[in-house]
């Protein structure tokens, strides 16, 4: 079995012993798993239609995440070049990668389920139930994405990850683009944060988001861009999911716009304590 196909596994497994554990949200329960399922559907319809419904208000981060991404696309060899090549090295950050990107947050959706029924925690089994929604969301569009895109792994080809290289005469040549490890990770942090959004417990969860990012390029499974784009998705469906499912969501607390001023065009801040 592949790591993605047991990514899938895992987190279908984590996510139904959630809904089966959770009797106490009439709208996600043991008696109600289709509502489960139609809320990872709607969300994730949302997240992929929501390139059409950006206003300007999104281009203050769209447009710094696009310049990064062709920053980083054009650094990809140079970055491998740097890192070069140390098999030992190669496998710890894999191996690494692998447990505090997807072993290590699927486990903690499921023991969140669990621990939060038997305490009667909703707090924690609100987390559970979100983390497992976005990370099922991320993996289910990462996948699409990786085929769509077809690049290939600084282990495939000639090592410089090109995008549909001979066409659809051998697709799916790889799926590097964007990194599986990072997506999941990502909306597992943005998850956690937002619900549980001390100090600490943030820099625990973005520190793990990060490492992880960063040792799929240390382990030379992925190019810096792969894991960019992978984040930032990640952060986004998150976040989507936070807004549009979660009773503490922190996307309300702020807000940017544009304004107009005696003085001209300006951005506006909006907090709400």
């Amino acid at each position: 079995m592949s790591l993605r196909s047991f990514a899938l596994l895992l987190l279908a497994t984590a996510t139904l012993a959630a809904a089966q554990t959770t009797t106490t949200q009439p709208d996600c329960g043991l008696t109600h798993l289709q509502v489960c399922a139609l809320h990872v559907a709607q969300d994730e319809a949302g997240i992929v239609t929501a390139p059409f419904h950006v206003n300007s208000n999104a281009l203050y981060w769209v447009v710094p995440f696009g310049v990064a991404t062709g920053v980083a696309l054009d650094q990809d060899q140079n970055a491998l070049e740097a890192v070069g090549v140390h098999p030992t090295r190669e496998k710890d950050f894999g191996r690494f990668s692998d447990y505090g990107g997807i072993y290590g947050p699927s486990a903690a959706v499921g023991v969140g389920y669990i621990a939060g029924s038997m305490t009667h925690n909703d707090h924690l089994r609100e987390t559970a139930v979100l983390a497992g929604e976005a990370m099922a969301d991320s993996i289910i569009l990462n996948t699409g994405l990786g085929y769509a895109i077809d690049r290939q792994t600084p282990l495939e080809g000639d090592g410089t990850g090109r995008f549909w290289p001979h066409g659809l005469r051998t697709w799916p040549d790889g799926q590097s683009m964007p990194s599986d490890h990072s997506v999941l990770v990502w909306s597992f942090a943005h998850v956690v944060a937002s619900e549980y959004n001390g100090w600490a417990t943030r820099l625990i969860v973005y520190s793990l988001a990060t490492g992880v990012s960063g040792s799929r390029v240390m382990a030379r499974d992925h190019f810096p861009s792969d894991v960019l784009v992978g984040a930032g998705l990640g952060y986004f469906i998150g976040g989507y999911v936070m807004h549009r499912r979660s009773e503490r969501s922190d996307w309300g607390h702020f807000s940017l716009s544009a304004v107009s001023t005696p003085n001209g065009r300006g951005i506006g801040l909006n907090i709400r304590p």
